[in-house]
């Protein structure tokens, strides 16, 4: 494993109208995957959001490859979103009125990156590519959410719950996909998961509760 982290929290805290947590310290490193698990309302989504660079921490700095994500201008921020962070959320945010196939076209265009059918295969969507994102199940759509952030080639990939609209052995090849990625590509990734099993096959495993990430491997 690198010596180096690809990815840093320093010190984040965040509240609504009750602190979610405090100085919050987390290292990433190139091939290694992390898990945050914990109870719902401990704030695991919002601090998925803070590292993601999709909301701003109340303290704390974010450090992407030596640089403070925070303390970059609008563009040099969108720039790092665009080309090296993917995201998987909890809701697909696919384009419905596209084919599966041309939700795939456009993540492969904006990265000039050509789609790998081999992946389409690995989750098992091969066959639908054809058809409309209304006409795929919850599952067919989060698989194709998954590959259209793998195709991307991301270097580090932020999940939020990826697992949760399939069965269990889904499931279980989505996350041997996802591994695979993160060691072949020399990324990262961190991941949400109220699954304790999936949580475990993690390098790192931490849990968020009362305000503190504590470590559970």
């Amino acid at each position: 494993m690198n010596n180096q982290p690809i990815l840093q929290a320093q010190k984040l805290s965040y509240e609504f109208d009750y602190p979610l947590f405090n100085d919050i310290n987390l290292e990433l490193y190139p091939q290694e995957t992390i898990a945050i698990m914990g109870a719902s309302g401990t704030g695991k989504s919002t601090l998925l959001n803070l590292l993601c660079s999709l909301l701003k921490p109340q303290s704390g700095e974010v450090v992407f490859q030596n640089k403070k994500i925070y303390s970059l201008k609008k563009h040099e921020l969108l720039k790092i979103r665009r080309d090296d962070f993917g995201i998987i959320f909890q809701a697909h945010y696919l384009f419905r009125g596209f084919s599966a196939y041309e939700n795939l076209q456009v993540a492969s265009l904006l990265s000039n990156n050509t789609i790998n059918n081999e992946l389409l295969k690995e989750l098992n969507i091969d066959f639908v590519m054809n058809q409309g994102v209304g006409e795929l199940s919850g599952g067919q759509q989060q698989r194709l959410s998954i590959a259209r952030v793998l195709t991307k080639k991301p270097k580090v990939i932020f999940a939020d719950e990826p697992t949760g609209n399939l069965d269990k052995k889904t499931a279980q090849e989505v996350i041997n996909t996802l591994f695979r990625y993160v060691k072949n590509n020399h990324a990262g990734m961190i991941i949400v998961t109220h699954e304790k099993e999936i949580a475990m096959q993690c390098n790192k495993v931490y849990e968020l509760n009362d305000l503190e990430l504590r470590v559970i491997k």
